[in-house]
């Protein structure tokens, strides 16, 4: 047996890789659940018996089967949110929590939004808030930025089976009743992060501006790391508002299947998602409308 191999006390030290298998078993089991920050490396080689080198090798173990989030980010990793599977999208109202408590484990978070409502997005951030309120995650900052339609366009979606009138303001009650939707649940996300702003004092910026057409499908940038892409599918169905029976074709975007690309060093989706932060960058800039919600 090796120096390397004995303990101080004379028993034999773990490896790198029974470390790894031993953290492995504790995310399975859910001693360390998603969103969990781990011992540093100073507890964990004491722990183990080890030096802190055979610690970082099997973080580094974990880092690269996707277990561990907000490593080399000056402070313990955190037990990553499984993604969905490369090439196996799954219905937006299930992968979007996930991804986004994921993207709230790094110091300062940035999510940037195209969508016809924010009603996925605003059910999909109870996750990491409820996750802030608990005090298991903190970041220093977060902003939300989310692009949605005028409501003084001609909605492509959603719309009567008998058409619309040319202006939206005469009154088709289709159109009404998707912007009252929409400021509802915009007012609802707005409420819910500047709550976490007042009682944990993290820098939380909101900003909702008017798109001039209907997004063909709804876009998620998360940190600039990941894009998230579901398209709209249109469907017949009726809706009851106001006492009355609304027959319209609309999309259900929270079963929109959401098709995840990643930016990491020679991933083949780096360049996608990297151009796609800068259309949304540009596209922000370009339109100074802000949206109203009322």
């Amino acid at each position: 047996m090796t120096q390397e191999n004995v303990a101080v006390d004379g028993g034999r030290r773990r490896s790198p890789q029974e470390i790894a298998d031993i953290l492995r078993e504790r995310i399975r089991v859910g001693d360390l659940k998603a969103g969990d920050r781990l011992p540093t490396q100073a507890e964990l080689a004491e722990e183990f018996g080890v030096e802190r080198g055979a610690v970082r090798q099997a973080l580094r173990a974990l880092q690269e089967d996707g277990l561990l989030s907000n490593v080399s980010k000056g402070s313990p990793p955190r037990i990553a949110v499984p993604a969905p599977a490369h090439g196996e999208p799954q219905p937006t109202m299930v992968a979007l929590a996930p991804r986004l408590t994921e993207a709230f484990s790094v110091p300062q978070v940035r999510v940037d939004v195209v969508c016809h409502t924010s009603e996925t997005l605003m059910l999909a951030l109870s996750e990491p808030l409820r996750l802030i309120h608990e005090g298991r995650i903190r970041p220093e900052s977060v902003s939300v930025r989310v692009l949605m339609p005028s409501r003084d366009i001609n909605l492509a979606f959603p719309v009567s089976v008998e058409g619309h009138p040319a202006d939206p303001a005469d009154g088709d009650p289709v159109h009404q009743r998707w912007l009252q939707m929409r400021n509802a649940q915009a007012r609802v996300l707005q409420h819910n992060l500047q709550a976490v702003r007042a009682t944990h004092r993290i820098d939380v910026r909101t900003a909702f501006r008017a798109l001039p057409f209907t997004p063909p499908m709804k876009l998620y940038l998360l940190n600039g790391e990941e894009a998230l892409i579901g398209y709209y599918m249109l469907t017949r169905r009726e809706e009851e508002w106001e006492s009355q029976t609304l027959q319209m074709y609309d999309a259900l975007g929270s079963q929109s299947l959401l098709f995840s690309f990643l930016n990491r060093a020679g991933h083949r989706d780096a360049a996608f998602v990297t151009e796609s932060q800068k259309w949304f960058d540009a596209l922000w800039e370009t339109i100074t409308t802000d949206l109203t919600l009322s």
